[in-house]
């Protein structure tokens, strides 16, 4: 039963004919998910509902901010949005939000991955009737995100839009009477998603999966317990131990606490390990797409002779498909100019070009030595005047120097200082 009721809110037109394109963007995603995480981590009870702001240009519909909305249980328990709290909220997001204008475009919920189910009928129509009668539902999907690597890489979400259809019903009653049209019954189609940003929320967003990558939980210094009396007692052996465990503990998580710059290596490193995983995956995807191919009939005619796509199929192997093949021959004539076809050349000229390198580097350090050996000897030379005056000056004063000793000491010196230069 519950799977047919849940069902039975899901058009049976699976396209949509409308022509909306949704542009969602990644602070929407962020909003959401923190909000999920939050409802889960406190275990809170009751349904996720929340707003969402964007802009509706013709067909193109943008959902670019989302809010936590309270609700309320109407009639016959069904969920409803606090009318009042609502609409101050709303007003006070497009007070703030006023260029580009923001209106309210539609509202996200957690669905099962079969669709919306008949408990998200109630606040739709509120939203419809009350403030826009094109809202679209974003639905997220959490036993998605449980079942990992089976979502194929998509988001664990899909957006709605409601239409109203004809009730089907069994027998006599599907048939119209006294010229009467069936009820309408509120439906849901799926419409087309991609995820659109800017170059603010692309700074924003690496900074917070830098940020959430690499964070660390610090616990809070532990409090004492007891009375002054206990805290005077002597410590035991067994107390002292664990004290030391704690501080060392203590120690370790500080220690573990990373700087920015530090920080700012580990995400380089981090992505470039992810480029790595998924080039490696992608490789291997296209390796088992090549030998789950059938044989060739260019290489073995005799076995492939009377086969055909339908026949290759049937015995387990995969469909040619000639676009792929020719995308995977181009990506292939791309290698050489990754990797040069004479490789000991290129290598013989690298070793040249670093040698060349080397030797101008080795010529710098040598300028570099004799400059400091020429500054050097003027600083001797100049030190050595300076003695030779004091002694002088000293002698002098006794009566022991002659006239020609200036001359003999100004020769002694310049000497010295031609010999360093």
């Amino acid at each position: 039963m519950a799977q047919t009721t849940s069902s039975s809110r899901v058009s049976s037109n699976k396209a949509s004919d409308s022509g909306l394109q949704i542009h969602l963007h990644p602070l929407v995603l962020l909003t959401v998910s923190d909000l999920i995480t939050r409802h889960t981590l406190r275990r809170q009870q009751g349904p996720i509902v929340g707003a969402l702001l964007g802009q509706h240009n013709g067909r193109d519909i943008t959902l670019e901010y989302a809010f936590e909305c309270q609700v309320v249980a109407g009639e016959q328990d069904a969920i409803l949005l606090h009318q009042t709290w609502f609409q101050d909220r709303l007003q006070q997001y497009k007070d703030v939000h006023k260029e580009p204008a923001l209106e309210l475009v539609g509202w996200f919920t957690t669905s099962p991955s079969t669709g919306p189910e008949t408990q998200h009928v109630p606040i739709h129509q509120q939203i419809i009737h009350e403030y826009n009668e094109t809202a679209v539902l974003l639905a997220f999907h959490p036993a998605s995100v449980l079942a990992g690597g089976e979502n194929n890489g998509k988001l664990p979400l899909t957006v709605y839009e409601s239409v109203y259809e004809t009730q089907e019903a069994d027998g006599d009653r599907s048939m119209e009477v006294d010229g009467q049209q069936a009820p309408l019954n509120l439906k849901f189609q799926e419409l087309p998603c991609n995820v659109e940003t800017g170059q603010a929320e692309m700074i924003g967003v690496d900074f917070v999966a830098r940020g959430g990558g690499n964070a660390a939980n610090v616990d809070s210094p532990t409090k004492s317990k007891g009375n002054g009396q206990a805290s005077q007692a002597p410590v035991t052996d067994k107390a002292s131990k664990e004290a030391s465990s704690q501080q060392d503990a203590k120690a370790l998580n500080d220690s573990s606490l990373l700087s920015p710059e530090d920080e700012e290596l580990i995400a380089s490193l981090t992505a470039r390990a992810n480029a790595i995983k998924m080039l490696h995956t992608r490789i291997q995807l296209l390796r088992s797409y090549l030998t789950s191919l059938p044989p060739s009939y260019l290489t073995t005619p005799s076995e492939s002779n009377g086969t055909n796509d339908d026949d290759a199929v049937a015995s387990g192997r995969t469909e040619i498909s000639h676009p792929i093949l020719r995308s995977i021959q181009a990506l292939v004539n791309r290698l050489p100019l990754l990797v040069p076809s004479d490789r000991a050349a290129f290598e013989q000229e690298s070793l040249s070009e670093k040698s060349d390198v080397t030797l101008v580097e080795l010529l710098g350090d040598i300028t570099r030595g004799t400059k400091n050996l020429r500054e050097m000897g003027r600083k001797f030379g100049i030190v050595g005047d300076a003695k030779q005056q004091g002694r002088r000056g000293v002698m002098r004063s006794m009566g022991l120097v002659y006239e020609d000793s200036d001359e003999i000491f100004g020769a002694h010196s310049m000497q010295v200082g031609q010999h360093y230069e």
